[in-house]
């Protein structure tokens, strides 16, 4: 129950259905989702170490507001643990495994660029995928706790991206070096993906 009351939340947060900045209740939350107060209590404290929400004692909940020089601090972070992840899941990725991220990379460049809501969807199944296949445990845990900020952010400045076809693409890439197990196009593929998406908020930044 738990788990499905987080899923929910995320969902939520990420798509903006519940704004940045909202102030809100447990009570208001589980009513929301049709759970009880219980698993909704145990997702609102996984997703405040996640800084999705704020607990503010006595005075309720609240949607972290985005704030774009966390997000800055968050890429460095995810710079390293991407690299990690997606180049031990090239090395360690049993043939199934493979087959699906041939199977993501054909999703991303016939889906993933005609809407970023279909974008992240495939972005989703290939982070579940790269989740598997590296077989760490540690390094999945502390990035897959980065990908619902980074999930928020992207969907919430979307109307300023032209590029979803180059980002697709990226991903792709990466998705496909994945699958035929080269490390080298898995790490260049990442690092420029990364490249990206810091001069990207360096430049929301400016705005």
């Amino acid at each position: 129950m738990s788990e499905d009351a987080y899923e929910q939340l995320e969902e939520l947060i990420v798509t903006m259905e519940l704004a940045p900045g909202t102030l809100v209740t447990e009570q208001e939350l589980a009513q929301r989702i049709g759970l009880g107060r219980t698993p909704v209590r145990e997702a609102v404290l996984r997703l405040s170490k996640e800084y999705l929400i704020l607990i503010m004692p006595r005075r309720g909940l609240r949607i972290a507001p985005i704030d774009i020089r966390q997000q800055l601090r968050l890429v460095e972070t995810r710079r390293a643990l991407e690299v990690l992840v997606a180049s031990h899941a090239a090395e360690r990725a049993n043939r199934q495994e493979r087959a699906v991220f041939q199977s993501l990379a054909k999703s991303f460049r016939n889906d993933g660029r005609k809407s970023y809501r279909r974008f992240l969807k495939i972005d989703q199944k290939f982070n579940m995928a790269v989740a598997a296949a590296c077989d760490n445990e540690f390094a999945v845990n502390a990035l897959g706790s980065l990908h619902g900020l980074s999930r928020r952010f992207w969907h919430y400045y979307a109307g300023h991206e032209d590029d979803l076809g180059l980002v697709a693409e990226m991903h792709a890439e990466v998705a496909e070096a994945i699958a035929v197990g080269d490390v080298k196009r898995v790490t260049e593929g990442v690092t420029a993906h990364m490249n990206y998406i810091q001069a990207f908020t360096r430049a929301m930044l400016k705005d």
